[in-house]
């Protein structure tokens, strides 16, 4: 089964002939067809006999001697978030307001996908423009977690984690703002990946916070991350935050032994973080000193600002780049009376949900004149701040490890109406984002229910190779990414 290979023996089993690229995508749509109407994965989606079409133009090329891409014939998902130009396919973001609009240009990514021979097969649910850590925000219902369908998948970038491990598709993209890919990836037992800001181009991405976004990958697995990753950075013309640096390189193979690890106190505090999410964050820890590793305990006492820190940027960040929405240029378009105040609140008010509103309006007043200099100002100089705090971090350690999410994936509903419980699913993800390094989220040992628990490794700025050749390693030791859910999977139980 396609599903058991990783990318790069697919893709070289498909230019073989070992594997044809109409029976992996037969294979995928078969898992869409059986499990999407419960899961509620796709937001839009190409229709199955388009997709084999497609399939079937690659298997064409391979047979008459045609070269084709690295990703030559795999099924790939994209967040709704993530502009394409496909006659099939949509972007609305997870919201009313954009309804079914359709991109007239792909963004760089998607572009990268299609010349290597990708085929993009639809756009995933999400939390609305983004915002939220269970993809219950989106305005298109809930998407559930294959392992327990009674429990979030985690969010925003749900719908593309789901999608790969369900098997309905084999590479997903996401968006991450403070942990968009990764703890969706930690809650569905899976590999996401938050490059270093600026090593992967936004162009295309629909923004919620611009200093925060970027855009990553889930996989099965760290191997199949770094192969993704390989293909999709890079230097782009079109984005003014792509970074013009040649990254550094990494063996291909990373020696644990010499790693110097930190395990910061905060990350498995026992009153705030789950026991059984401690317990796999303490044997990762063990068994990398049993590798020669050496990790220590610290205390890293600006962690307790990075959750107020972050989301007064991030709100103000989105009142501005959701300003552009107002029934005039894109989506829907409401109007109760005659004027151009009632275009606007109008179709504001009916084309946004709840959440959308709460952090425009908190982000409005903390961009407020009197409020500026008090909130976003402060929030800008703490934030150079941990930045600096981290770079002397990294003078005295290679990573820094911890859980993605101080807990395991919970109930659907469970937290909708506590809006600060929910903002504190991000409090170990979130400094990644505010200081711009990659980090990586990988299966950790279950909980005794048989949940996926994430682990986190965060590390320097554009040592994005070294940091993946690490989680490779240590993914070759514990093999918790090979697990799948039972009910989607029986033949590997």
């Amino acid at each position: 089964m396609p599903f058991d290979l990783s990318l790069v023996d697919l893709v070289t089993r498909i230019k073989s002939g070992g594997f044809c690229a109409e029976a992996v995508m037969d294979a995928v749509y078969l898992q869409i067809d059986q499990h999407n109407s419960l899961l509620n994965v796709y937001r839009s989606l190409l229709p199955r006999e388009i997709a084999i079409s497609r399939a079937r133009i690659i298997d064409e090329k391979i047979t008459s001697g045609k070269g084709v891409g690295k990703l030559a014939g795999l099924p790939v998902s994209i967040k709704d978030n993530i502009c394409i130009n496909d006659p099939y396919l949509s972007n609305a973001c997870g919201s009313q307001i954009l309804g079914e609009y359709h991109s007239p240009y792909n963004a760089t990514v998607v572009e990268k996908l299609l010349e290597e021979d990708a085929l993009i097969i639809g756009t995933t649910n999400m939390d609305e423009f983004a915002m939220g850590s269970s993809t219950e925000n989106s305005s298109f219902g809930v998407t559930r977690n294959p392992w327990n369908t009674e429990l979030v998948p985690g969010g925003s970038s749900g719908g593309g984690a789901v999608s790969v491990a369900s098997g309905m598709a084999l590479l997903a993209l996401g968006s991450d703002t403070g942990g968009s890919v990764r703890q969706p990836a930690s809650m569905c037992g899976i590999t996401g990946l938050k490059p270093t800001y600026g090593t992967v181009s936004r162009y295309g991405l629909v923004a919620y916070g611009s200093s925060l976004d970027q855009i990553g990958c889930i996989t099965r697995g760290a191997a199949d991350c770094r192969y993704a990753f390989s293909i999709l950075n890079g230097h782009d013309v079109n984005e003014s935050t792509s970074a013009k640096i040649e990254l550094s390189a990494a063996p291909e193979v990373a020696e644990l032994s010499s790693l110097r690890i930190c395990l910061p106190d905060e990350y498995v505090d026992a009153e705030s973080a789950d026991p059984e999410v401690i317990a796999s964050v303490n044997e990762l820890a063990e068994l990398l000193k049993k590798q020669g590793a050496t990790v220590e305990r610290r205390s890293l006492d600006f962690l307790k600002y990075v959750i107020p820190t972050y989301y007064v940027l991030a709100f103000a960040e989105a009142s501005s780049n959701l300003g552009r929405f107002d029934g005039i240029r894109y989506g829907i378009r409401k109007q109760e009376q005659p004027s151009l105040k009632s275009l606007y609140t109008t179709t504001r008010k009916k084309g946004f949900g709840e959440e959308v509103k709460r952090r425009i309006m908190l982000g409005t007043f903390v961009l407020s004149s009197g409020y500026y200099d008090q909130y976003y100002g402060r929030a800008v100089k703490v934030r150079a701040w941990m930045e600096e705090q981290v770079t002397l971090l990294f003078k005295d350690f290679d990573f820094i490890l911890g859980p993605v999410s101080p807990f395991p994936a919970f109930k659907l509903g469970e937290k909708t109406e506590d809006p600060l419980a929910m903002y504190l699913a991000d409090i170990c993800s979130v400094l990644a984002n505010l200081t711009r390094t990659p980090a990586i989220s990988i299966p950790g040992r279950p909980t005794m229910d048989g949940l996926p628990v994430g682990l986190q490794l965060m590390g320097r700025r554009f040592e994005d190779h070294r940091l993946l050749a690490t989680a490779e390693a240590i993914q070759e030791l514990t093999e918790y990414h090979l697990l799948r859910p039972e009910k989607y999977f029986p033949q590997n139980h």
